[in-house]
C-alpha cells in the first residue's frame, strides 16, 4: 500500500548523501544515472501521462497544455538532477496555488512517477535520490 513520500524524506535524503559520498569514483550526475536528456525527457512524459490516465488527479489536467507541461517538468528534472537545465519558472507554490491540492494528490503523483521510473528500469538507488530532492516540493503544493 503506498505511504506519503515525506514519511521516508530522511531516510531517501540519507541514501542520497551516502550514494554521492563515493570517493574515487568518476563524477556522474543523478541527471546521468537516470539516462540523460532521453531518459529524463521520457521519464517526465511517462509521469504526465499516468498522471492523465489516472483518476484520482487527471481532473487537475483538464485545462492544461500538455506538451507545454511536459516541457516545463523536463526543465525541472533536469536542473534538479544536475543537467544543466536552468528552470527560470515560477515557483511551485505560486504555479500550483489556487488548485486546492491536498496530500492524497501529492501522493497519486508521486505513485505515478514510482510508476514511470519502474516502467523506465531506474535502479531503486537512482528512484531514492530522485524521491529524495523532489519530497520538499509537497510542503510547497500542498493546501496546509
Amino acid at each position: 500500500m503506498p505511504t506519503s513520500i515525506t514519511r521516508f524524506a530522511p531516510v531517501l535524503a540519507g541514501l542520497a548523501l551516502l550514494a554521492v559520498a563515493r570517493p574515487g569514483l568518476a563524477e556522474t550526475t543523478l541527471y546521468d544515472d537516470m539516462g540523460g536528456q532521453a531518459g529524463v525527457t521520457a521519464l517526465a512524459g511517462d509521469m504526465i501521462d499516468n498522471a492523465l490516465a489516472d483518476d484520482r488527479i487527471k481532473m487537475i489536467f483538464e485545462d492544461v497544455n500538455i506538451p507545454r507541461l511536459k516541457g516545463l517538468i523536463y526543465e525541472q528534472f533536469c536542473m534538479l538532477t544536475g543537467g544543466g537545465c536552468e528552470y527560470k519558472r515560477r515557483s511551485m507554490h505560486d504555479t500550483h496555488a489556487g488548485l486546492n491540492l491536498h496530500e492524497a494528490d501529492f501522493n497519486a503523483l508521486v505513485e505515478d512517477l514510482e510508476a514511470a521510473m519502474d516502467r523506465r528500469s531506474l535502479p531503486w538507488s537512482t528512484q531514492a535520490k530522485f524521491l529524495a530532492i523532489l519530497a520538499p516540493m509537497e510542503r510547497q503544493m500542498v493546501k496546509p
